[in-house]
């Protein structure tokens, strides 16, 4: 039962934790409480950003035991606002970042306050790396508990194939070591299940080799063959190439000629993990499609794939993801340009991955990430400027992408904001959805952390 009654003594909780306890008459409080996405508007009682996992613990005991709703954030890029809550706690993670290199046994021990940005120049640094998503300031927390789809995905898998171990702190507030042989069930069930089991305080992963790759931006002009032919290339690529994809109207970028403003184009990121020259060759057919109306592929340290970020920056946006049994084929491609052309968002925006490659190697039964033999994940999104049009971008999204839906509703949860039960179950289809809620009534009988895509614990 959450408690939205009983006031919360921050000069008590001050003398609780080794972190900050930050209230809401603290001038850091307004930053402190914003997420990524605007439009969420919760006001905690309190946000304790925790130092170490004795303070991860404290909170998650004090929630427990008092009631009180417990948000838990890394990044703070769940599109629903699952970072923050209102009247209740949030336990902040972005103190929490240490970060301890094997480099001779290929493994590293990362805290989950780190950004993706920050862990990937860090372990860069030595010539290593670990796949997370497109954005450097999301939080490996987040990414990696919902599975963690990206730059390396063909080549090395998801963020989780990577995961040997973690730490994590469960309802009753204990600090559990989990892995293949010790809590084998959590293991499996944080590895793809989001953050409904406890909170994770470090992750060991397993390293790759990446030093210098072959990528880059590379923008063509979207018409429906352009597109349909470009993700035919990128599924016969080598799995060392993987892209991600935006079709868009050009924004007033300065490296775009004034004319081509405002026009449908295929912006995409290529990563070539291996040897630079095969790069080159890989990324031939793709530059041959089309005139390019710019091209910034170039041999390149990995991080480099993570550019600098406006931290002001916090769009309004809806959106919807599906993974694809199929490829977009031109008649695909023309209702995602038609619809994009429809949208009254300031932008709207069609992202594209092809997938296969390692990821799709893993049986889809070794984690709770049950998508592994889906061919290509799509979103859509548009951004706006006023609240009060939520409603009508919201139908614009759901309207698109049931056009686009031919029995693919598989859903992948860190891309999924507030939109119900069925989507969740979407993501966690047939017998991954029962032995999810068998391992939250174990971990979490109460609900405790149902500040997530929730999955309730099964009635014993």
């Amino acid at each position: 039962m959450v408690n939205t009654n009983q006031k919360i003594s921050v000069s008590e909780l001050r003398t609780l934790f080794n972190g900050r306890v930050i209230a809401p008459e603290d001038g850091e409080y307004e930053e402190a409480r914003t997420v990524f996405y605007g439009g969420i508007d919760r006001r905690p009682s309190a946000i304790v950003r925790v130092a170490d996992a004795g303070d991860v613990s404290r909170v998650v005991t004090l929630a427990r035991e008092n009631g009180f709703e417990l948000a838990v954030r890394s990044g703070g890029h769940s599109t629903a606002g699952h970072g923050v809550t209102e009247g209740g706690i949030v336990l902040d993670l972005s103190l929490m970042k240490d970060l301890e290199i094997d480099v001779e046994g290929r493994t590293v021990w990362a805290e989950t306050g780190l950004t993706a940005g920050e862990y990937t120049t860090a372990v860069g640094a030595q010539g290593l790396a670990t796949g997370f998503g497109d954005t450097g300031s999301v939080g490996i927390g987040g990414i990696t508990l919902g599975g963690g789809i990206g730059y390396l995905v063909r080549k090395y898998g998801l963020t989780i194939d990577h995961l040997l171990a973690a730490e994590v702190v469960t309802a009753d507030g204990q600090l559990l070591h989990v892995d293949s042989e010790s809590h084998p069930d959590l293991f499996w069930a944080i590895r793809g299940g989001g953050g409904n089991f406890g909170v994770a305080t470090r992750f060991q992963y397993r390293l790759q080799e990446v030093g210098t790759i072959f990528g880059g931006m590379l923008i063509l002009p979207a018409t429906a063959e352009v597109i349909a032919s470009f993700i035919a290339e990128a599924e016969a690529a080598p799995e060392e190439l993987s892209i991600i994809s935006n079709v868009m109207k050009a924004p007033p970028m300065p490296f775009l000629p004034a004319e081509v403003h405002g026009k449908l184009i295929i912006m995409s990121t290529l990563v070539y993990a291996g040897d630079v020259k095969a790069g080159e060759r890989a990324v031939a057919p793709f530059r041959s499609l089309a005139a390019p109306l710019a091209d910034m592929l170039h041999p390149m340290r990995y991080p480099e794939i993570y550019p600098p970020e406006d931290v002001s920056y916090h769009p309004l946006a809806a959106g919807r993801t599906m993974f694809m049994e199929r490829l977009i084929d031109r008649s695909a491609a023309e209702t995602i340009l038609d619809g994009l052309q429809t949208s009254t968002g300031s932008m709207a925006v069609s992202q594209l991955r092809v997938l296969g490659g390692a990821m799709a190697r893993v049986p889809a039964d070794a984690t709770a990430f049950a998508h592994r033999k889906s061919k290509m994940m799509l979103s859509i999104a548009a951004l706006y400027e006023r609240a009060e049009d939520e409603a009508t971008h919201e139908e614009w999204a759901t309207n698109l992408m049931s056009k686009l839906m031919h029995g693919d509703d598989a859903a992948y949860v860190n891309f999924m904001g507030d939109e119900g039960t069925a989507r969740v179950h979407a993501a966690y289809p047939g017998r991954t959805w029962e032995r999810l809620t068998a391992i939250k009534a174990q971990y979490d009988p109460t609900n405790l952390f149902h500040l997530n895509q929730n999955v309730q614990p099964a009635v014993r």
